[in-house]
């Protein structure tokens, strides 16, 4: 197909697609959600949700308006304009089959640099009802270790300067809350969908504790009267290729500049915690419950932290996606092992899970070939996520007198990919926020093996428990002398198969 067969994607070509398309009027949905964060993921799961529903004739006063606060969001607000706000989703399959739909249900983008306050008075817009989240681990600005808001950060120092324009998600949310309060329009719900134990819980702590640095009564305020649901999320998004689209282009005609590529699976459980209603999202899938938590401590704690046991022992063995790591049998061992040992024994039931099939089918959804996810972007921001989702595993384990083997060789392999230099002596670009620091300490640990771990703002007082440094050295050790590949078969060798 040439390119000038190709259609552009926008509400006056869907007529002419070849695709499924909308199939409401889109001119009849109104924003009653603002999100901060539309990327792949909220592109393929919350927004995707509310699509069906309003395929269904439902939730037309639920549209989503999108917000970007960082200056890498202008790239979205373009390819936004360009196309009414409409993209592309396709599912790809393991058996190679590529399923797309184009998704309308977000209606608005605003980028807060271009005008804060326009953000502001969006939210604060009795319409508005829910503001959602997926601003990644990193950006609730709280300690890994005591869990505590970082007032210091400069961002937020800056925010809370009089007569500042708030430029931080904390800041445009607060705003909008106390002007609601101020006119007397009740609250809308903050609804985190991020990756955060408790992300709910946490986003209370610290919307609230930045609420009280501005004003200790609007603090009280907003932990009083605004609720903040838990929820867990889950459905494997890659970043989208230039393959991507040019796929797209070549298989359905379509001109889209900014695809979005998922597996099939997805999963959202919420919790039924809102101040102004909530679209009926149970009638498109979501498991709307009382308890959120064994559904997110599940998903947490084997997905997610799997997905760090997968990465940087995968990219130090010389694999660069992660089907690739994932149907090595070797690979697939050690997973499982971690999930079966040191991950499961942490996790209260689970209502309605079967946990053995569930870790299967992680494994499974690991070596989609479709998908393509890249190492890369699992060894992204370990700072943020490891002391989220594999760290309590190691302290409820050393807790309970039960083994870290597994979960200690995980964060030796992050030590070791932290040095930024592989096996074959070719460098590894480290994209973390704390980048710079965690090298630095990384290149020290030759001489000083727990270097690393010796970062309490990180890892707490771990480096004070043998049961963990024992196993820590032991692989960390293995991998400077021996590698990944035949550390990973000396942590195998007295486990069971698959």
């Amino acid at each position: 197909m040439t390119a000038g067969a190709l259609t552009h994607l926008e509400t006056a070509q869907l007529g002419a697609l070849e695709v499924p398309v909308p199939g409401y009027d889109r001119s009849a949905v109104t924003a009653g959600i603002v999100h901060f964060g539309v990327g792949g993921f909220h592109r393929a799961h919350q927004a995707m949700y509310l699509d069906r529903l309003m395929d269904q004739g439902k939730a037309l006063d639920w549209g989503i308006c999108g917000v970007g606060v960082m200056a890498a969001d202008a790239r979205m607000r373009d390819a936004m304009a360009a196309q009414d706000c409409l993209y592309t989703l396709v599912l790809k399959a393991p058996d190679g089959s590529w399923t797309p739909k184009v998704v309308g249900s977000i209606v608005d983008y605003l980028f807060a640099p271009d005008d804060p306050e326009a953000v502001i008075e969006k939210m604060a817009d009795p319409a508005t009802r829910i503001v959602s989240l997926t601003v990644t681990e990193g950006g609730y600005n709280f300690s890994p270790v005591t869990g505590e808001f970082d007032a210091e950060n400069p961002a937020v120092q800056a925010d809370l300067a009089p007569g500042a324009a708030p430029a931080t998600t904390f800041g445009l949310v607060t705003e909008a809350l106390a002007r609601r309060r101020d006119r007397g329009v009740p609250p809308f719900t903050v609804m985190s969908c991020d990756n955060i134990p408790g992300n709910g819980h946490m986003a209370q702590q610290v919307f609230a504790a930045f609420a009280e640095l501005r004003d200790p009564g609007l603090g009280a305020w907003v932990r009083e009267e605004v609720r903040f649901p838990n929820s867990m999320v889950d459905r494997i998004t890659p970043v989208t290729t230039e393959d991507d689209k040019v796929q797209i282009a070549a298989r359905f005609g379509l001109d889209d500049a900014w695809p979005v590529v998922c597996e099939p699976f997805t999963q959202w459980v919420l919790e039924d915690q809102f101040t102004l209603g909530r679209p009926p999202l149970e009638e498109v899938g979501v498991q709307v419950v009382a308890d959120v938590e064994p559904y997110e401590l599940m998903k947490l704690r084997l997905l997610n932290a799997s997905h760090q046991a997968l990465c940087y022992f995968g990219h130090l063995a010389g694999y660069r996606l992660v089907h690739e790591v994932a149907q090595d049998p070797l690979f697939a061992r050690f997973l499982r092992a971690y999930m079966d040992d040191e991950g499961t024994p942490t996790l209260p039931p689970v209502p309605g899970m079967d946990l053995e099939a569930y870790k299967s089918e992680l494994i499974a959804r690991f070596s989609n070939d479709a998908v393509r996810d890249t190492v890369a972007r699992l060894c992204a921001e370990s700072s943020d996520r490891i002391p989220k989702w594999l760290l309590p595993v190691i302290r409820i384990n050393l807790a309970a007198g039960r083994g870290t083997r597994l979960a200690a060789a995980v964060v030796a392999s992050w030590a070791r990919y932290a040095e930024a230099v592989d096996e074959q002596g070719e460098p590894i670009q480290v994209v973390d926020r704390l980048a710079e620091e965690l090298t630095a300490t990384a290149r020290r640990q030759q001489d000083e093996p727990l270097a690393f771990v010796a970062n309490r703002r990180l890892f707490g007082d771990l480096v004070d428990e043998p049961g963990f440094t024992g196993p820590y050295l032991e692989t960390l050790t293995s991998l400077h002398e021996h590698g990944a590949r035949v550390t990973l078969e000396r942590l195998m060798a007295p486990a069971r198969a698959v």
